[in-house]
């Protein structure tokens, strides 16, 4: 079931997969550039055939609501409290101003973006949770203007969800195509100054390849998992976790790593064990074709493998976890101890569940508020300011030969 795996050759396939997604997610971007609406529509229709307009009315949404049980509807509620709660501890203040010396106060002005465009995946599975983790952390930020895509048909639940977060255009459009559209703007929608969401590896690869016209988040991919345990652990929950990543997408992926040999055979039971009655028993197992587990002498070979995966998740399962939660660097979002669940995570712990995959938490942080958000630095200068740094001005413009430069503080100095 798992095998062994090296860390090289797994991260390699994992990146291989965009690398070949970016062929076919080209021509996609390239249809919806030269046809527009037309390409959204025909694509669309592909899944939900009597569509006229790719985008969602009102009067859906409000209909929506209807084929949500209110119990159900309150979850979703509490959810967005949390994750909205969590995210506003991350907001930074509009201005801060410091005076650092005498006649010098230097600050940042932090504003929000002005469009952003959010990608929920479906087809597979709805995803409300999604819509709330993509949503709220560009509300908080305070974004005017919020659009999401989802493929078509997009479920009841994921339209409230999105709706009780604010977000008023919505749209039909799954795959490339809808991160073409929001890159590249259509007759219908209007272009975003970024696009955040996982998908599947075309999605990635279209965020990827777009980023001259919209920034993204960062590459986020199909869903994995990275484990650390010892022989503390307790194998049914490692399992657990490893079935809960595998069921997303048949591309997912999972990796064990362990200073307990014995453990991995455990595992491996707990794994068969808990397949058989796993209702997504057909992706897990494809998603399991990929996975496997690494046996390391102690818990420093154990980091040092793992902050090389870096992961999309990290579950810490150790008898003394402070230490490795110290030292490790690389994981998109961690869990620690065995009452740590990735799903908490997933739905209502409060934090993100949009986070870098294929080995790109080394390099990006999860969804957060500053995604959302640009920081403009500010300078108050006084007469006495500019004569306590203008010397130092002076010397460094004249060294670089931009004498206009040096004069432009000159003329200050000498202003009497």
């Amino acid at each position: 079931m798992l095998q062994a795996l090296d860390v090289e050759t797994w991260l390699r396939q994992r990146r291989s997969n965009l690398d070949e997604a970016k062929q076919s997610a080209a021509k996609v971007i390239d249809l919806v550039r030269s046809e527009g609406d037309a390409a959204l529509l025909r694509m669309a229709r592909k899944y939900e055939p009597e569509i006229d307009s790719v985008m969602v009315s009102r009067e859906e949404i409000e209909a929506a609501y209807d084929q949500v049980d209110d119990a159900l509807l309150q979850r979703i509620v509490e959810a967005k409290d949390r994750i909205t709660r969590f995210h506003e501890r991350q907001k930074e203040r509009d201005l801060w101003l410091e005076q650092v010396e005498p006649g010098i106060v230097l600050g940042v002005k932090t504003t929000p973006i002005d469009r952003a465009g959010l990608y929920v995946p479906g087809r597979r599975a709805a995803y409300p949770s999604t819509a709330l983790m993509n949503a709220i952390p560009a509300r908080v930020a305070g974004v005017p203007e919020v659009c999401a895509c989802s493929p078509p048909p997009i479920l009841p639940l994921t339209l409230v969800a999105l709706d009780t977060v604010g977000v008023t255009e919505i749209y039909r459009i799954g795959g490339a195509q809808a991160i073409a559209a929001m890159a590249l703007g259509t007759e219908t929608i209007r272009p975003v100054r970024k696009i955040v969401g996982p998908g599947n590896a075309y999605v990635t690869a279209a965020k990827m390849l777009l980023r001259e016209y919209a920034e993204i988040d960062f590459p986020a991919g199909p869903s994995e998992i990275g484990i650390i345990a010892d022989r503390s652990a307790n194998p049914a929950y490692i399992a657990g976790d490893i079935l809960a990543q595998a069921e997303h997408d048949p591309d997912a992926a999972c990796i064990l790593v362990t200073t307990d040999e014995p453990l991995v055979e455990r595992v491996q039971r707990e794994v068969e064990r808990q397949l058989n009655a796993a209702p997504r028993r057909e992706t897990i197992l494809q998603a399991l074709a990929h996975s496997g587990y690494l046996v390391v002498p102690d818990l420093d070979a154990a980091i040092g493998a793992m902050d090389r995966v870096a992961p999309e998740h990290l579950s810490i399962m150790v008898e003394d976890s402070l230490p490795v939660l110290t030292e490790v660097k690389n994981a998109g979002s961690i869990f620690v101890g065995p009452y740590a669940p990735v799903a908490a995570g997933d739905y209502a712990s409060g934090t993100n569940h949009v986070l870098p995959t294929a080995g790109y938490a080394a390099t990006y942080s999860g969804l957060n508020v500053a995604h959302f958000t640009k920081a403009s630095t500010v300078q108050l200068i006084s007469r006495s300011g500019i004569e306590r740094i203008g010397d130092t001005i002076e010397a460094i413009a004249g060294a670089e030969g931009l004498f206009a430069h040096a004069a432009s503080v000159r003329m200050r100095r000498s202003d009497r």
